[in-house]
């Protein structure tokens, strides 16, 4: 999904630099009349038509959500959704004869700001010591991404807040996601000293074997672990029963079930900080870290220290610079 939609947004791009030119000797040439123009909705759908056609892989689906006009040009909102329905929302634009597509526009009236965002103002409880939850699924990327932010939060505030990640109650990735659930949940259970080092090695490619030597996981003591957990929860016969399926589409995994239902976990990424489900935006470490320390009766000095204010990218890897607006869920 991310390699498909990082490919994308270059195609645009390219189509981009291309069809600038084009545009404005159109605009020229075609000032009076507004003859042939589409309809905001009509100039979207053939955008759309074209994407999917086009742009994108078997398996990923553009659709529109809105169409509105913008400074002589349609601006349209659309989805893209990979067949495990995690979805991104992007912008681009369309002239208004249907014949040119945009990725972007600058607005020139408007500085670029390079600053790390500044403090965001949430509603949410206080306590001594936050407790933060992120509930994910392993191998959604939008959770990945969750995780890329956690990570640098739970090294500077680990020791003055509860922080931990948790599972959503089922799954939308394979049977790989469920022994990568399990592999993480047994870690923090057995050996939870370790479990930054391991996660901060499989978030960059999703070797788990490679990250558990790094680490210096028991593996013996992970073995028995997960073969404990998965008799207590079924979690293994679960999957081979499709009659047992969350809507029939989605294998359970019950760890985290209370939890799940508690705090009303939908999908991944969810944050929760002391009982109530926070949205964070971007998904920065700078932004997470700003929304934790607001969790704080009084926050500790540790607060003070800046992280990055760029989300990085969802799924594997650690590039920065992707946007924050997905995530997996029915």
């Amino acid at each position: 999904m991310v390699k498909n939609l990082k490919n994308l947004i270059i195609v645009m791009i390219v189509l981009t630099a291309i069809s600038i030119g084009g545009y404005f000797v159109y605009k020229n040439n075609d000032q009076a009349a507004g003859a042939g123009f589409l309809s905001a909705q009509k100039a979207a759908e053939k955008a759309i038509d074209f994407i999917n056609q086009n742009m994108l892989p078997e398996g990923i689906t553009a659709s529109l959500i809105e169409a509105v006009e913008d400074n002589g040009l349609y601006k349209f909102k659309l989805n893209v959704e990979s067949q495990d329905q995690a979805t991104e929302e992007h912008t681009a634009y369309v002239t208004k004869d249907g014949k040119l597509l945009f990725v972007d526009v600058i607005d020139m009236d408007k500085s670029i700001e390079s600053e790390s965002p500044g403090p965001v103002a949430i509603d949410v409880p206080k306590e001594e010591k936050p407790d933060v939850k992120l509930f994910i699924m392993s191998y959604c990327p939008y959770g990945l991404q969750a995780q890329k932010m956690f990570l640098p939060v739970y090294e500077l505030l680990g020791k003055k807040a509860d922080m931990g990640v948790y599972f959503v109650n089922y799954i939308m990735h394979g049977e790989e996601e469920i022994n990568e659930n399990l592999i993480q949940y047994c870690i923090q259970k057995q050996e939870p000293q370790k479990f930054i080092n391991y996660l901060g090695c499989f978030v960059k490619d999703g070797d788990s074997e490679k990250c558990l030597s790094g680490a210096g996981v028991d593996q013996g003591k992970l073995a028995d672990c997960i073969m404990t957990t998965d008799k207590e929860y079924n979690i293994y016969s679960q999957y081979e029963d499709q009659s047992t399926w969350l809507n029939g589409q989605f294998p359970k995994f019950d760890v985290h079930t209370d939890l799940n239902e508690q705090y009303g976990i939908r999908g991944s990424p969810t944050v929760v900080i002391n009982g109530s489900i926070v949205q964070i935006s971007p998904r920065s470490p700078e932004q997470f870290k700003q929304v934790v320390c607001q969790a704080f009766n009084a926050s500790p000095e540790e607060c003070e220290q800046a992280l990055s204010g760029t989300a990085f990218s969802s799924g594997f890897g650690l590039e920065e610079g992707s946007g924050s607006g997905g995530d997996c869920g029915p």
